[in-house]
């Protein structure tokens, strides 16, 4: 068993100055944690994995494809692979829990 604490997740992502922490890679998944904050620009090009985000915090626009909706604490969306979707209209510090299957390189 692998055991992770967002709150410490979240201390290792901001000690090293990203907007992503990669946590977890297993020879089928990957899991990593993903913050924004208000006025932030979302970087992302699509990936070559399929995607579900879990927001643990925070609020936002996510568009994936042609399709936008807003994202808070609880919700869960399937990202298919090579899919363009970025987050955007953050409105409160946005924390992600990402998981890629397959896992990203």
């Amino acid at each position: 068993m692998k055991l992770f604490r967002l709150d410490e997740l979240d201390a290792e992502r901001a000690g090293s100055d990203g907007a992503y922490l990669r946590f977890l890679k297993q020879p089928t998944m990957s899991a990593g944690l993903y913050a924004l904050s208000p006025g932030d620009t979302d970087p992302q090009t699509p990936h070559a994995q399929d995607e579900i985000y879990l927001v643990v915090s925070g609020r936002a626009e996510l568009t994936v494809g042609r399709e936008t909706a807003t994202v808070g604490r609880g919700s869960v969306v399937f990202v298919p692979a090579g899919t363009e979707h970025r987050f955007h209209h953050i409105t409160e510090e946005l924390r992600v829990l990402v998981v890629f299957s397959p896992p990203e390189d």
